[in-house]
C-alpha cells in the first residue's frame, strides 16, 4: 500500500535540509538529491514544501530524469489538488450568491433611477 501524505505535511519538509516536493501528485524526498541536481541546489529549494508539478514540467526533464525519481518517492499526496477546487455544493451557492447580487443591483437601478 503506497503511503499516504497530506498536503500540509509536505509544506513543514520546505528547507535544504529537509525537501519534499510533490510532482504529479506524488510526494519526493529530495533531501538526499539536492547535492546531485543538474540544475543545482537552489532550484530545488525554491519549490520545497509544494508542488512542483508546473515547474517540473516547464523545464522539460528527460525519461531518464523521471526514472531516476522513482526511488525518491515517498507516498502519494493525500489531499490531491484540494486546495484549489471547491466542492460542488459551495460553487453552486457562490454563483446563486452572484445571481441575487446582480438582480438586486439591477432592481435598485431601475426602482430608483
Amino acid at each position: 500500500m503506497v503511503k499516504q501524505i497530506s498536503l500540509a505535511e509536505v509544506k513543514e519538509h520546505n528547507k535544504a535540509s529537509d525537501l519534499w516536493v510533490v510532482i504529479e501528485n506524488k510526494v519526493y524526498d529530495l533531501t538526499k538529491f539536492r547535492d546531485e541536481h543538474p540544475g543545482g541546489e537552489e532550484v530545488l529549494v525554491e519549490v520545497a514544501g509544494r508542488d512542483a508539478t508546473k515547474d517540473f514540467d516547464e523545464v522539460g526533464h528527460s525519461q531518464d530524469a523521471k526514472d531516476m525519481m522513482k526511488k525518491y518517492c515517498i507516498g502519494e499526496l493525500e489531499d490531491k489538488n484540494t486546495e484549489m477546487q471547491l466542492p460542488v455544493r459551495e460553487i453552486g451557492i457562490t454563483v446563486g450568491a452572484v445571481i441575487i447580487g446582480v438582480v438586486a443591483v439591477l432592481l435598485v437601478k431601475k426602482i430608483f433611477f
